[in-house]
């Protein structure tokens, strides 16, 4: 049993809870699910009418490989599909490029331009299926090739479904894959919103994320605090580029961890739901109730899983899967027990997949709506979570933007001093970690993981050669030329580059282009 009587985020948690620790007012707080401020949830019948979506992040070497692990997990039950990107990719660069070399399919799967998109999602019928990208910089870019080939394969765009990640400002704060500077970054933010309003309805357009701080070492507190701010700058930025509140912010999704810590998760979930209703209604005037409506995905804790004894990770991620269901969630991908080892195995991943489908259909978690409303212990957490959460968010506020204080260092510095605390307290044994700091064993089962072929970097850059070759450089240049314009100006810079895209431009021109208009982000740039 662990020793600690405290919570993630720093609060002390009773033995004993009873009515004396909930909310006067505790019916306002709660309301019904589906009605504001929708802590029992977005939706009046969440689970009991169907499960949320069981998405299972995969993508690694080639594009089809990836394809055909998609495949797989859509025989063995996966609702929507997660496109896990390799690092070139995620930072704008093609596979052939110098500094792409050593990181080719790595740790996701790479994409040079539409060809490798084709190969990617082939044979699968994407006006069916739910997609998630996790891309931030050049989050546009692969969201128009996913729109252009599912063109090409007779689907339009108002039919597709899905979410790119594109959130930069968490990469300034926890991540690093940003590419240009944080004022034209929130400028393609706002150009995709407004692009995907008309072109692509249903597309969520941005899946503002707390999981990458909290991987960094966030707590649940940080966690929500820093999101959130992070959602209002965009919600401020869009408004800037002159979109009404209520056409962009029912798109608007959100993207949290799970950790094993349960009750805490849960009470931070229904928090983060009641703190948004709130800013979305009375900050910014919305009036459509999908506005305030927090939606999220939770993938469980990676940071959590462990290489020793990886068999374990399978108990943890069942309950962090657990927490996420209990909080509401939209829709869930579990972590595979191999995960700090290498890239998931079939097996592992099955196994992943498997670990929801259990809750979901052998367990009664769907038979009833927000199972811990009332709860004293969950609202009181809850309460406790929501008023650290806007006490940090003043912080930020103070410093006069998330951009400011992302220049001062202020989210990194409060993240790393959690990292550092948490770090401190696995070494010392007060923060057990099972087959870690205690109940160790002295010799582990060997363990066969996945290995990415080296040589994938080799035909990735033949299969570029040949495109370059095969295409019409002219058009490509000249559509390149529009881009570079539209950059320069102030007009909407998907649709040139829409066009360049398809005029089978690479991943790193269309990229490379906005570089020169743009720049490049270092930390230690001011702007």
């Amino acid at each position: 049993m662990s020793e600690r009587r405290s919570s993630e985020s720093g609060f002390p948690i009773k033995d004993v809870y009873t009515t004396a620790d909930l909310p006067e007012d505790l019916a306002a707080r709660l309301g019904g699910p589906g009605e504001f401020p929708y802590a029992r949830g977005v939706y009046p019948t969440m689970y009991t009418s169907r499960p949320w979506t069981m998405r299972q992040y995969a993508g690694f070497g080639t594009a089809a490989e990836s394809n055909a692990r998609y495949h797989q997990l859509l025989r063995a039950g996966t609702m929507g599909l997660s496109v896990a990107f390799d690092l070139p990719t995620q930072m704008g660069y093609d596979s052939d490029d110098p500094i792409a070399h050593g990181e080719v399919g790595k740790v996701g799967v790479a994409i040079d331009s539409i060809e490798d998109m084709r190969t990617l999602f082939d044979g699968i019928p994407l006006d069916k299926v739910s997609t998630s990208m996790t891309i931030n910089a050049p989050g546009s870019v692969l969201l128009l090739l996913y729109q252009l080939v599912a063109e090409e394969n007779g689907v339009a765009g108002a039919a597709l479904n899905g979410t790119i990640q594109n959130d930069i400002l968490k990469e300034y704060i926890a991540r690093g894959t940003y590419i240009f500077p944080p004022k034209p970054s929130l400028r393609l933010v706002a150009d995709t919103f407004a692009y995907c309003r008309k072109e692509v309805p249903k597309w969520n357009t941005i899946s503002i994320s707390g999981y990458h701080m909290a991987e960094a070492g966030a707590t649940p507190v940080q966690e929500i605090a820093f999101t959130l701010a992070n959602g209002v700058e965009y919600v401020r930025a869009a408004l800037a580029a002159g979109l009404a509140v209520d056409d962009f912010a029912p798109r608007l999704s959100f993207f949290f961890v799970a950790r094993t810590t349960l009750l805490e998760e849960v009470a931070k979930f229904r928090a983060a739901r009641r703190i948004w209703a709130r800013l979305m209604r009375d900050e910014f005037g919305a009036t459509n109730p999908k506005s305030m409506m927090l939606r999220f995905h939770t993938q469980t804790a990676g940071v959590q899983l462990t290489a020793q004894q990886p068999e374990v990770n399978l108990v943890r991620v069942a309950i962090q899967g657990l927490g996420a269901v209990l909080g509401g969630t939209q829709s869930l991908h579990t972590n595979s027990f191999d995960e700090a080892i290498a890239l998931p195995t079939e097996k592992a991943a099955r196994l992943a997949l498997r670990t929801q489908q259990v809750l979901a259909y052998e367990t009664d978690l769907t038979a009833t709506v927000d199972p811990f409303a009332g709860s004293y212990v969950v609202e009181a957490m809850t309460d406790e979570i929501e008023a650290a959460v806007d006490e940090l968010m003043t912080r930020v506020a103070d410093h006069g933007s998330v951009v400011d204080a992302i220049e001062t260092g202020f989210q990194k510095r409060e993240i790393e001093q959690s990292a550092y605390r948490m770090a401190q307290e696995i070494d010392s044994g007060e923060r057990v970690v099972v087959g870690l700091n205690r109940f160790a064993v002295d010799e582990e089962e060997p363990y066969e993981p996945l290995r990415v072929d080296p040589a994938i970097e080799a035909a990735q850059a033949e299969r570029l050669g040949t495109l370059r070759r095969s295409r019409d450089a002219a058009a490509v240049e000249r559509s390149l030329a529009d881009l570079r314009a539209a950059a320069e100006g102030t007009e909407n810079v998907l649709y040139p580059m829409r066009t360049a895209l398809r005029a089978r431009a690479t991943v790193g021109e269309v990229c490379g282009t906005l570089r020169e208009v743009w720049g490049t982000y270092r930390p230690s740039d001011r702007f």
